[in-house]
């Protein structure tokens, strides 16, 4: 289909969408003569939305004289037609102020980035924990909390660090884990978590050990998949914020379609796979049926990546397709900023 637009119906195509987004009605030909001085009489922009329809732009919902946008109106915008707003002085101020004050843990600033997007933006504020996959091992440190378990910390080059418990089949003597502690920081310190999970067995390979050092070792080469996938805390789901931001939009008065909300809300893997579709994309803006699972087609996601020294993930918002994607855009992509920063 092709998606070349003349002036005329570029301008009623976004007085149309414009309208759509404001009043959550469709828009009809006499209301966009009437709010926008497009210089052609109600005639011509009602033949020109017919023109529209036809191309698959807009469409009539049931009997109504209105029409709506469609899933490829609202692409051509956000791709072409879109002018970007700016981010006010006290959207500023409270980005800032939520973020910036009292937060350490990474988790903790994402899950506070959800909630204070979606006061912002009125959708759904979403976020994603980090990988760490990229992440460079600065040192790691084995201490022992009984005689058959270790507590390993590893700290990163992001400045995050991360605990991982590593269970042994018998008693592990206390100069065996100062030697192996060596060993690992010799060989794996300036790599990446990836790259220890998939060389270590070749890293530690010509390692001249005792018995119980040996041992240990072999724990840790058997178990690398486990031990140096590291999620954040708590693991690596989806934060979200409040949903009392969309319940209050048109699309979800029903109890059906609030019902369907909280579904979607409840499916933690669905959501995290939607929103990671886009985590190597920097800004993505996935509109109703490009998302890949059809239990999202009434949705757009606006995400951006966040990243800082081989921690990244992923930040946005979701909400109905009728959204206002400038605003949306700046606050989503402006949150990423702050967050990328605050991991510095």
């Amino acid at each position: 289909m092709s998606t070349d637009l003349t002036e005329r119906e570029r301008k009623v195509l976004e007085a149309v969408i414009q309208t759509y987004v404001e009043t959550a009605e469709p828009a009809g030909s006499r209301t966009i003569a009437k709010r926008y001085q497009l210089g052609v009489s109600a005639a011509t922009i009602r033949n020109t939305m017919s023109d529209l329809e036809e191309r698959g732009y807009l469409y009539h919902p049931h009997t109504s004289a209105g029409r709506i946008p469609t899933d490829l109106a609202y692409r051509v915008y956000v791709d072409r037609l879109i002018s970007p707003s700016e981010i006010t002085e006290s959207e500023e101020v409270t980005l800032r102020r939520e973020l910036g004050t009292g937060h350490n843990a990474i988790e903790d600033i994402l899950s506070k980035a959800a909630e204070v997007l979606g006061v912002l933006t009125h959708e759904l504020g979403v976020a994603v924990a980090p990988s760490f996959d990229e992440a460079v091992l600065d040192k790691l440190e084995l201490l022992q909390v009984s005689s058959d378990r270790l507590l390993m910390v590893l700290v990163l080059r992001s400045g995050a660090a991360r605990t991982i418990f590593v269970e042994a089949s018998s008693v592990l003597p206390v100069e065996a884990i100062a030697t192996v502690s060596l060993v690992l920081n010799e060989r794996l310190t300036g790599l990446t978590l990836r790259e220890i999970r998939t060389t270590l067995r070749d890293r530690l390979r010509d390692t001249r050990a005792g018995v119980g050092e040996q041992e240990l070792l072999n724990i840790f080469v058997e178990q690398a998949d486990h031990i140096f996938d590291v999620a954040a805390a708590g693991g690596s789901g989806v934060m979200l914020g409040s949903t009392q931001m969309l319940a209050n939009q048109p699309e979800f008065s029903s109890k059906q379609r609030m019902r369907t909300l909280l579904e979607i809300t409840e499916q933690r893997d669905l959501l995290q796979d939607a929103i990671l579709a886009s985590e190597n994309r920097g800004l993505s803006v996935t509109i109703g049926g490009e998302n890949s699972d059809p239990k999202l087609n009434s949705f757009t996601l606006v995400t951006s990546t966040y990243q800082h020294k081989g921690v990244s993930g992923v930040i946005g918002v979701m909400g109905p397709t009728r959204m206002p994607y400038n605003k949306i855009i700046v606050l989503v992509q402006h949150t990423s900023r702050l967050v990328g920063g605050l991991l510095r």
